[in-house]
């Protein structure tokens, strides 16, 4: 195991994208506003007016949307595709957004979304055979997530030498994961069922058993090639510590920032990525993240794009009832590909 502030090593020539991985130049464009433009800002000109609203001196809100999510709950999926539903739904979740305070989780699982896993193998995968891949996990949170890719494509592609940067902004979660010992009873940290998405087989390939009975600890290969690090992804100072990697991988931290820290935040990290290679970014503001993929000409990934999006059902069932939820994919909208995609590779 490696520890301490490793800068990566120079990124390997890669072969060019292959058909369906890199989208055309015409997905990067910034297309013209359409009419879902004045949709929404009508929307949330209506949402925030509800937040200011104190009829009687108490606001309305809480009751409107706890009616709301009774009447929502008895809805068929045909309804909820209808255009009008839709729009519905992102005023309802618009109003969330105004009304909760943002804070972090650490909240993850292993394997969590299964297809963004067979993506980031497929993108492994063109590495020529032998050659160095240098990765950095930002909001590494229990490991979870880290040791669920370095699984991944360590089963694919043996012959990869991996390299691995994790980082996290809180030492006793980042101590979790480095350690690998976890808890099959308790879920410590990160207060969810972390093994809830695992199966059997994965278990015993990524697991080995600990003293305590009831703990598994991961397989020491797993734990190779990673350094360990103490820090804030936004900080300035994020480049120096890490240098740049094939593929950066920043999930599920950012929606908890207010959207203007994570839109700064998200244009850091678009640095950490060296030409060429990607970077993995979900549970985030769509807004946040297609603004940024857009101005910064990011090439969306389109492949198993859309599995990919309904692939975290913590994410995609929380819509639009908590302020992390992932609206529908919608291929109506003129940015569809870049809003939708998740994974982008970058010049």
């Amino acid at each position: 195991m490696i520890d301490g502030t490793m800068r990566a090593a120079p990124p390997t020539p890669r072969a060019p994208a292959g058909p369906g991985i890199g989208a055309t130049l015409t997905d990067r464009r910034r297309p013209p506003l359409s009419s879902d433009h004045g949709v929404k800002t009508i929307l949330r000109s209506a949402a925030a007016r509800l937040v200011r609203a104190r009829p009687l001196g108490k606001s309305p809100v809480n009751a409107y949307l706890r009616l709301n999510r009774r009447i929502w709950s008895h809805l068929t999926p045909s309804i909820m595709a209808l255009t009008a539903a839709r729009a519905y739904g992102a005023f309802l979740h618009r109003l969330v957004e105004l009304r909760t305070a943002r804070r972090q989780y650490f909240g993850t699982f292993f394997f969590r979304n299964r297809a963004q896993l067979r993506l980031v193998r497929k993108l492994a995968e063109r590495r020529p055979v032998g050659s160095t891949f240098t990765m950095a996990f930002l909001g590494c949170s229990n490991g979870a997530e880290l040791y669920s890719v370095l699984w991944t494509i360590r089963s694919a592609r043996p012959d990869l030498r991996v390299i691995s940067h994790a980082v996290d902004i809180s030492e006793d979660i980042l101590a979790l994961a480095r350690e690998g010992l976890y808890s099959l009873t308790s879920p410590g940290l990160v207060g969810e069922a972390i093994f809830a998405r695992t199966t059997g087989e994965e278990a015993k390939a990524m697991f080995d058993a600990a003293a305590a009975g009831h703990q598994v600890r991961i397989k020491p290969w797993l734990q190779e090639g990673i350094a360990w690090h103490l820090g804030d992804a936004a900080s300035e100072d994020i480049l120096g510590l890490l240098g740049t990697h094939d593929m950066v991988l920043a999930n599920n931290f950012l929606c908890h920032m207010d959207p203007p820290h994570a839109e700064r935040c998200l244009r850091a990290i678009a640095r950490l990525v060296a030409p060429g290679g990607h970077v993995v970014v979900s549970g985030v503001d769509l807004d946040v993240r297609t603004s940024v993929a857009l101005d910064l000409r990011w090439i969306p990934v389109l492949d198993l794009m859309e599995d990919v999006h309904e692939g975290d059902p913590s994410l995609r069932n929380a819509w639009p009832w908590e302020y992390w939820g992932l609206e529908p994919l919608d291929k109506r909208r003129h940015d569809w590909r870049v809003r939708y995609a998740s994974v982008f590779q970058l010049r």
